[in-house]
């Protein structure tokens, strides 16, 4: 982002994960509170990169590996006379997808509890920090308006 940007910025999709990283805008003057709710984020972030990025390459690769291992039960290659890459229908991916998605529930509902826990912690910080941003526009408000 440009140096005079006060704001976060959202980069493209990562290729890994699939999710856009955010360039956070850290204010010159940031208090410890503000840094707390930015460093949450940052960390959030960095769990749900890591994450997406391993889940989608054990994704990619158990698919290649299910896709390979039914074609060649039914005799076929990996790409057919015209140098296609060969499918399978439907109802054998939906055989793969189920079967994956059990084998995963527990990571998810791990995943799940723990992307939970990190955004209440967020979203307690951003409370916090709107009050004590309240509080000091109301201090400025009554100091200026008794002048």
């Amino acid at each position: 982002p440009p140096a005079h940007s006060c704001n976060d910025w959202i980069g493209p999709p990562d290729k890994h994960s699939n999710l856009r990283p955010v360039i956070f805008y850290v204010p010159p003057e940031e208090s410890p509170l503000e840094r707390r709710l930015r460093e949450a984020r940052q960390e959030a972030q960095a769990c749900d990169q890591r994450f997406w990025a391993r889940h989608n390459r054990a994704f990619r690769q158990e698919k290649e590996e299910f896709i390979y291992s039914r074609l060649k039960a039914k005799g076929l290659e990996m790409r057919d006379e015209a140098g296609q890459k060969a499918t399978l229908n439907a109802e054998e991916m939906a055989d793969f997808y189920k079967d994956f998605l059990s084998k995963n529930f527990r990571k998810h509902m791990q995943y799940n509890r723990d992307w939970y826990k990190r955004n209440f912690t967020i979203t307690f910080l951003m409370g916090q920090v709107a009050l004590v941003r309240a509080l000091r526009w109301l201090r400025w408000k009554k100091k200026n308006v008794g002048n």
